[in-house]
């Protein structure tokens, strides 16, 4: 296959997982996914980078596999950024045109942009994204799109976000060591906004919610415009954590125990079901009841849902949102999660799937809302591709992709080693305690 395909690479690094994947749009604008790595994450808690040399180990054991099985060499990549240090804050720019006789141009929508990063920020931060959220030419409010409009004056509202010079360097420094170029950092919850989000939702309002390992991050749109983002410093690692501390058990136990038994509403919970963990040492095996499970998922639960309401109310849209929440990551797929959610906010409430965007062959493995953000960067990176021209044509090098183009037995060879990790750790008793 020939170089000059626009295939984008992008990797996600999260707190319990690093993905890349290799993407290209079909002639339909359809993603088809040629290539997915997917490793363990040690080096990164909360979404900031704490460790470069395990991160680096990571994203090359990520990258690896990807390649594999893609048959392509990724030389460059869109990464994903968030982390507690995520901000954002609204501005408003203006610039006066030499004359009303000419019509406004994207250039001049570009330089409006380009002050917005010149704007004082504090010491040790820098500008992530500038995104114009509506313009005004000369008294004409409302402007969506004033390329080809005539005016002197071209003013715009921006959402600007803003985070850490040394966490965003972190990141490069870990991409580099592996031996790839940053097209450019994008803030996650933009990116599975992209995968998740359908423009009608986004019209009438709506919350996007993707619960992740070590963060949860929040997105509000309305009438088509992002209006709010916010990174929140805790995601499904917290539930974890405490199964592991109430149940006096390991990690890697209580994360299975999550994933395979737990409940978002206690209420829901069988009474006479447990499940017995095998003791540590020789020790004697443990019983606790699905209810046990329950609360103690439901009481952390509710405090993430409190969070995510706190931002959907901080953006001044939670009267608006007439599509509700959209919850996705690794975390919406606790069992009756959307009707805790409902519960908790009063509004309607679904889990995204990334499916709108992939090609209808694409397997299951991969349209799954914990690669939502992993399929968003790789969508944001055509958009920037397209703004920007970066050039595609050398980021990946393939040779033989003939054969993953008409192979499907070899496309799903891509996802074979996601599946189930935990069948044989527990063992379930459903009689009565």
């Amino acid at each position: 296959m020939s170089q000059k395909e626009n295939f984008v690479a992008a990797i996600d690094i999260g707190s319990t997982k690093i993905v890349a994947i290799i993407g290209k749009k079909n002639k339909t604008g359809k993603l088809e996914i040629l290539g997915l790595g997917n490793s363990a994450s040690s080096g990164v808690k909360r979404g900031v980078v704490l460790n470069i040399d395990k991160t680096v180990n990571s994203i090359n054991d990520a990258i690896k596999q990807a390649e594999e099985s893609s048959n392509c060499k990724i030389n460059n990549a869109f990464v994903g950024i968030a982390g507690q240090h995520i901000r954002s804050i609204r501005n408003r720019g203006y610039i006066n045109r030499e004359t009303y006789d000419e019509e406004i141009t994207q250039e001049d929508v570009q330089m409006l942009i380009d002050d917005m990063h010149r704007i004082p920020i504090d010491v040790g931060e820098e500008i992530i994204h500038v995104l114009p959220q509506s313009f005004i030419v000369d008294n004409e409010t409302g402007v969506k799109s004033p390329v080809g409009m005539f005016g002197k004056r071209l003013e715009a509202n921006f959402h600007i976000v803003i985070g850490q010079t040394a966490s965003g360097n972190n990141i490069k420094k870990c991409i580099n060591r592996a031996g790839l170029n940053v097209n450019k950092l994008i803030l996650e919850p933009l990116a599975s906004s992209n995968a998740v989000l359908t423009e009608d939702e986004k019209e009438v309002g709506v919350a996007l919610a993707d619960i992740g390992g070590g963060t949860t991050d929040v997105a509000v749109y309305y009438d088509g415009i992002i209006r709010h983002t916010a990174v929140i410093p805790f995601g499904g690692n917290i539930i974890t954590n405490d199964i592991k501390i109430g149940c006096s058990i390991l990690e890697r136990q209580a994360e299975a125990l999550k994933i395979k038994f737990g409940s978002a509403l206690a209420d829901e919970a069988q009474e006479n079901k447990v499940v017995t963990i095998p003791g540590i040492s020789g020790r004697p095996s443990k019983e606790i009841s699905f209810k046990s499970l329950a609360h103690i998922i439901q009481s952390r639960m509710e405090e993430i849902i409190g969070e995510i309401y706190f931002e959907i109310e901080t953006s001044g849209f939670a009267d608006k949102l007439g599509a509700g929440i959209v919850i996705t990551g690794g975390g919406a797929l606790l069992k009756n999660l959307p009707q805790l959610v409902a519960y908790k906010t009063g509004m309607d409430v679904r889990i995204g799937f990334p499916n709108e965007h992939l090609t209808s062959d694409v397997v299951d493995d991969i349209n799954q809302p914990k690669y939502a953000t992993a399929i968003g960067l790789i969508l944001k990176g055509y958009d920037e591709h397209e703004l920007n021209d970066f050039d595609n044509v050398e980021e990946i090098n393939t040779s033989n992709q003939e054969n993953v183009d008409n192979d499907s037995g070899k496309k799903k060879k891509i996802f074979s080693g996601f599946l189930e990790k935990f069948s044989d750790m527990f063992e379930v008793d459903d009689g009565k305690m």
